[in-house]
């Protein structure tokens, strides 16, 4: 069938080099149609609930609130972990889902379980889904200033909130514009309470009179002289004097008593949870644009940078916007870097054609196909919507090499045809069909042997197969393409590129220095073929010996170009004390010349997607252009110089990736390579196991350092109602918590209505009766029947320890340890921490440990590689089976696999890398180069074996040994060239990629170094083990015939 396809592309070539017109258009289409982004979006499909719930403490947020939540989510279809977080105020509820679960689907699964539970929440706690974003939405960041200190913060914040945010949010692709730091302008009703005890009046009547004078309505319409006028009677508090106007009622005399006889009235900030500053100057007001799903980062980021640009001439004078964090920086380096990848690879592998060929327009035939190849697989990475990325970008790259092996092998074998033929314009086509023919069947096969040797990639889960699933597509259509245009085009290009003088191969300088190096070797290999094979077992034994030296990670490091800053604080920290911390911090990595820019931020911003406490501090650091480093710096060496520079007490150091760190947060919750979450009903319990855990595993070779989050360890102020007392007084608990609800917290009543600006208008007692225990025991208090008492009267106030922010997965408690490791890989850190853990920490019934992190997707791929290996091994063999119809024959082929795997195992070892999935990638891809490398040799010998059959048979006499010797030497050294310009293309094609540096390297360094060492060991192995396998088997063959 392959061989009739390949008569028919001859007979039609017209019709061939008009479809590959119109493949090579389309490709173009689709190259500049594709969406880019640095990364593959490695985020799980989530959709997160956040709840409003003001001024309540995360002990209450997570009885009312979030609990609720937690279990409703548990039932929703395709939901994998439910996990809550209850903080100050707020609660937030992420929903996993399976992968493959469409993101819209979720969102509407989880608004219909929410539906069903909203009615169960409080009145005060309102919920909304977060946007439709993953963990790599946040694309974009930028700062307002004004450096001559005309606009304060609430004005800033003001801009960002009614201004920026919505113009912002118009752009395409973008979800929400998320705002961090600056202050919240509030109109703030300072009640006194001896004022309010002297004129009888309750709280609660003062809140209902701020409400009640604070709306407008409509009286229909009246008609006047033929017209019609609407009615509309005004009533918005707009300023401090409609506030100060508000009436609670009339004394004895008729006298009217309004809000300002009683309160007094001012503007000031809002409590806030969230504090930026840029460069540790002071504080400043952040923008965070959050990408939708799906959407082009590239495109998004432009589009939010152009309307910024617009925006600018609209700000006040003085004002400025300062982007502090730009994906698109990284974008354009991780695709500028793999392009010039591509272009070197294509010009290394052309010159080695050259070079081997010694031909140029035979060369041409493979500069011509190559890129189609690359288009080919360019329209169906548009169709299937994958974007243009570090990963799928690099499976182009990895198959580069062996994308031409089948052109070379024709072209040679072209060559071959025209020595024993000299071509004219009638034997032209014939000589091409017959010389594709003869080695194109078993190429294809080779060729559709090393698409299928990814399907292992394919079954990967979770991060690691979102990761490589985009390489794993591409590199297999390139491959695809290839093997479809190596029996349909290249024998056509053949046709009309291959003329003129074509060097003899005997004269070609590259062969004969081949054959002359490569001919004494054979020799020996006929002579001892059996030693020559126990030799080479020998080799293999002693070469498998660095598999047992080589550690394991899941991941390399990702060199993303930018930094984050993401210690942790203990709980409790004030808002003060944190800005203090931020601000020293933030100086401290200033100082490091090669810093650009730093924009800190401490505690949330105002969306979903940032589920961050006020003790965890995130500051992106903006690094210079490498080239303006100092001598001799490294990543390495600034996070060396960053860790001895900033230095504060209470704060450990932790110098992460920014994307990758969101994304495993957002995944796990763990931003550590290793996390170890503990379950259980009790949080005290839970921080005593926790603590445990931190003290043994500080003793464990390669921790950096372990931190288990004190979730009892924050404090409260409990305010203990006694009923009976209250009853006295005719109170019940709702009367006492609405008083400890609005004048201790300060409680919004309403908001006003300002154009289109909205500022919320707070209640709350003066600070001087609020500011310790005992003023607080002392707070008045009107009863209803006008009695004056003290809150000390009807409750005890006292100073308790209770949990800062209250974590659940799953509906169970939890407290997680993050391990940060050094100098020891992955997994045997893991395994020696568990024992340590399972011997020296003791867990009561009812608690439980995971553990999590880089380690549990580590594990998941370890564990499905293991299963699907063998089942691709069998997709070979049967594929093998198809093309040579004989078992010996599949059985030598296979027999090259574990010689190129010595190779691979070297390599790495010498380089220093540990086994990860990027590595075992690059071996699955091994398999499939090195089996092709088996099946080109096969095929030459078998050539001279036919040639030396029809001999004998002419010659009417039988195949002697004598002849299968010499069969071996023809298909062996006189079609070394080949051989060694299959090598030598995909050699070449990977050292690019071995050898440059830039965004993405690490990753497909680790890829490229098992397929370089693999492809060495494998040639010079397969040119002797292969020769002496197929002379012992034949041999045997000439015993059993005679």
């Amino acid at each position: 069938m392959i061989a009739g396809l390949i008569r028919w592309s001859i007979q039609n070539r017209f019709l061939v080099l008009v479809l590959t017109v119109l493949i090579t258009a389309w490709g173009l289409y689709s190259l500049r149609q594709t969406p880019v982004d640095a990364l593959p979006d490695l985020s799980d499909v989530q959709v997160i609930i956040k709840t409003s719930f003001p001024g309540q403490a995360p002990q209450v947020v997570e009885d009312q609130v979030t609990y609720p939540l937690t279990t409703a989510m548990l039932s929703v279809p395709k939901a994998t972990t439910v996990r809550g977080y209850s903080f100050f105020g707020d609660s937030y509820v992420y929903i996993i889902f399976e992968d493959g679960t469409d993101l819209y689907w979720a969102r509407s699964r989880v608004l219909e379980y929410l539906s069903q539970v909203s009615g169960n929440l409080p009145d005060a706690a309102t919920s909304a889904l977060g946007p439709d974003a993953t963990g790599v939405g946040w694309v974009f960041e930028y700062a307002l200033v004004d450096r001559t200190g005309q606009h304060d913060l609430a004005e800033l914040r003001s801009i960002q909130d009614w201004f920026l945010k919505y113009e912002l949010q118009t752009v395409p692709g973008v979800a929400e514009v998320a705002t961090v730091g600056g202050m919240v302008r509030q109109y703030q009703v300072v009640v006194d309470p001896d004022k309010l005890r002297a004129f009888g009046i309750p709280l609660a009547k003062l809140k209902m009179a701020i409400k009640m004078g604070n709306q407008e309505t409509g009286g229909s319409v009246i008609e006047m002289g033929e017209a019609e006028y609407m009615v509309r009677a005004t009533g918005y508090i707009q300023s401090l004097e409609d506030l100060e106007h508000i009436p609670l009622g009339v004394n004895a005399q008729g006298t009217p008593l309004l809000l300002s006889d009683v309160a007094e009235i001012r503007l000031g900030p809002q409590m806030r949870r969230g504090i930026a500053d840029l460069d540790g100057e002071g504080e400043v007001v952040g923008g965070v644009v959050v990408m939708r799903w799906g959407e082009n980062a590239l495109a998004t980021i432009d589009g939010v940078k152009a309307r910024l640009t617009e925006l600018e001439r609209s700000l006040p004078d003085g004002v400025e916007i300062v982007t502090t964090y730009d994906r698109s920086d990284l974008i354009h380096r991780a695709v500028e870097t793999l392009q010039g990848k591509l272009i070197e690879e294509f010009i290394v592998v052309a010159l080695v054609c050259a070079v081997f060929l010694f031909h140029l327009r035979s060369s041409a035939v493979v500069i011509l196909s190559l890129p189609i190849g690359i288009l080919a697989a360019f329209i169906i990475m548009h169709l299937q919507g994958i974007n243009a990325n570090i990963m799928s970008l690099g499976g182009i790259a990895i198959a580069i090499g062996a994308m031409v092996d089948a052109a070379i092998v024709m072209i040679e074998n072209v060559h071959k045809h025209i020595e024993k033929e000299p071509l004219t314009d009638e034997n032209r086509w014939r000589i091409m069909a017959d010389a594709a023919t003869e080695v194109g069947p078993p190429l294809f096969f080779s060729l559709l042997i090393i698409t299928l040797s990814f399907l292992p990639v394919f079954t990967l889960e979770a991060q690691e197969g979102r990761l490589f699933a985009p390489l794993a597509f591409t590199k297999t259509y390139a491959m695809a393409a290839a093997a479809g245009l190596s029996i349909t085009l290249v024998p056509v290009l053949m046709g009309y590129f291959i003329r003129g003088h074509v060097t003899p191969e005997h004269k070609n300088p590259i062969n004969r220095v081949l054959i002359a190096a490569y001919r004494p070797v054979i020799n020996t290999v006929i002579r001892f073929p059996k030693g020559t094979l126990a030799l080479a077992a020998a080799i293999l034994v002693v070469g498998l010996w660095p598999a047992t030296r080589l550690g394991s990670e899941f991941m390399p490091p990702l060199d993303e170009g930018d930094l984050m800053y993401m210690p942790t604080t203990y709980p409790g920290v004030s808002i003060d004390k944190a800005r203090e911390m931020l601000q020293h911090t933030d100086r401290m990595i200033m100082q490091v010349p090669e810093v650009k820019r730093v924009f800190g931020k401490i505690g949330r911003a105002e969306t979903a997607t940032d589920p961050a406490p006020l003790t965890m501090i995130e500051t992106v650091i903006q690094l210079k252009p490498r080239d303006e480093w100092r001598e001799g710096m490294t990543p390495e060496g600034l996070r060396a110089e960053l860790d001895r520079v900033v230095k504060y007490t209470g704060l450990t150091n932790a110098w992460v990736m920014p994307i990758k760190t969101r994304i495993d947060m957002l995944a796990t919750g763990i931003k550590t390579p290793v996390g170890i979450k503990v379950a259980g009903p009790d949080l005290a319990v839970i921080q005593r196991i926790g603590q445990d855990i931190e003290r043994v595993l500080a003793n464990v070779d390669g921790t950096a350092s372990v931190y288990s989050e004190r979730v009892a360890g924050g404090r409260y102020v409990d305010v203990d109602i006694d009923r009976e007392r209250a009853s006295r007084f005719g109170l019940n608990i709702a009367d006492i918590q609405d008083i400890v609800k609005s004048a201790v917290g300060g409680m919004n009543v309403t908001q006003t209505v300002e154009g289109l600006e909205r500022y919320p208008v707070n209640v709350r007692y003066p600070q001087r009766v609020r500011d310790s225990v005992q003023q607080l025991r002392l707070l008045p208090i009107v009863t209803p029947g006008g009695a004056r008492i003290a809150l000390a009267d009807v409750a005890d106030v006292k100073v308790v320890d209770g949990p800062p922010v209250i974590k659940s997965e799953n509906a169970r408690l939890n407290g997680w340890s993050y391990v940060d490791i050094t100098g020891r890989d992955l997994g045997s850190y893991v395994a020696e921490a568990q024992r340590v853990v399972a011997d020296f920490v003791d867990l009561p019934a009812g608690y439980s440990l995971a553990w999590s992190g880089q380690y549990e997707y580590m594990v998941r791929a370890k564990e499905r590689l293991s299963i699907v290996g063998p089942v691709t091994l069998a997709i070979i063999v049967l594929l093998l089976y198809l093309n040579f119809r004989r078992f010996a024959e599949v059985a030598i082929v296979i027999g090259t696999l574990p010689m190129a795997l010595i190779g691979g195992l070297w390599l790495l070892f010498l380089l220093g890398y540990d086994l990860s999935v990027a590595v075992g990638v690059g071996f699955i891809a091994l398999a499939g180069v090195a089996v092709e490398i088996g099946v080109v040799m096969l095929v030459y010998l078998n050539q001279a074996i036919r040639q030396h059959i029809a001999t004998a048979e002419s010659e009417s006499r039988a195949l002697t040994l004598a002849d299968v010797q010499e069969a071996v030497v023809d298909g062996a050294v006189l079609r070394v060239r080949p051989i060694m310009m299959t090598v030598a293309a995909i050699i070449a094609g990977l050292l690019p990629i071995m050898l440059g540096g830039g965004t993405g390297s690490e990753v497909m360094r680790r890829i490229a170094a098992p397929m370089v060492g693999g492809m060495v060991s494998a040639t010079i192995l397969t040119l002797i083990v292969i020769p002496a396998l197929f002379l012992i088997w034949r041999s045997r063959s000439l015993h059993v015939n005679a």
